[in-house]
């Protein structure tokens, strides 16, 4: 856990990014869909127990991410921008990868410097391979470490980081949730709003191998993708 090797966490800030956005809109990011109830219910009782602790606009659904795509652009010139491109050769690739609908596993807390968070277990080892197939030139966008996780909340300030701790010591573990993960979600956000809540652009199913586009997808302004 960062917390143990730090002073303090890291503060969220309230504001507009707009020097990182620059007016780009939304940012992409694919994920694994858990808004469930069991896990709606766990992620609000840690929170209570951090009442006061967290960012009070955290709004975004339980999801847990795979791997970023950035901005869309018909004719990407940055890193952090993509093309129609870059999602036709992930759908290829997680075809390819014949992946069978599998579990994970949810429960335990943790916490980043900036975000508390829910532990996610991938007992069968099925997330490596659909970063794998995520992957662009056989990296992924989504840079350093990778630690799968839930987010509870951002932190609203540089707490003492002994103070959130011992709130953590505080908070009884409750059972792990098992989730059955049959599809892979295309998600958006927009960048100005800090913690706002998340949209699904598509999702590519497990079972079939096909990707079905939400009607949220024609924002994006990409054209009409292939569903496999």
């Amino acid at each position: 856990m960062e917390l143990e090797t730090a002073s303090r966490t890291m503060k969220t800030e309230r504001r507009d990014f707009a020097e990182w956005h620059r007016g780009r809109s939304p940012y992409v990011f694919w994920a694994l869909d858990v808004d469930l109830p069991a896990v709606r219910a766990e992620l609000a009782r840690v929170a209570v127990g951090l009442g006061g602790l967290l960012l009070d606009e955290y709004q975004r659904q339980p999801h847990v991410t795979l791997d970023l795509c950035g901005f869309p652009q018909p004719r990407p010139a940055g890193d952090d921008e993509f093309g129609a491109g870059l999602l036709e050769g992930q759908i290829a690739r997680l075809s390819a990868a014949g992946l069978a609908p599998f579990e994970i596993v949810i429960g335990g807390l943790n916490s980043f410097l900036s975000a508390a968070y829910l532990d996610v277990d991938d007992p069968a080892d099925r997330l490596a391979t659909l970063r794998a197939a995520l992957a662009e030139s056989g990296s992924n966008r989504l840079f350093g470490d990778y630690v799968p996780h839930c987010t509870v909340g951002l932190y609203g300030a540089e707490w003492p980081t002994g103070e959130v701790l011992s709130r953590f010591r505080h908070l009884s573990d409750a059972p792990a949730i098992r989730v059955q993960i049959e599809r892979v979600s295309l998600m958006s956000y927009e960048p100005a709003v800090i913690a706002g809540r998340l949209q699904i652009l598509g999702d590519f199913w497990l079972n079939t191998r096909r990707m079905h586009w939400r009607p949220a997808f024609s924002q994006l302004g990409l054209g009409q993708l292939a569903t496999e």
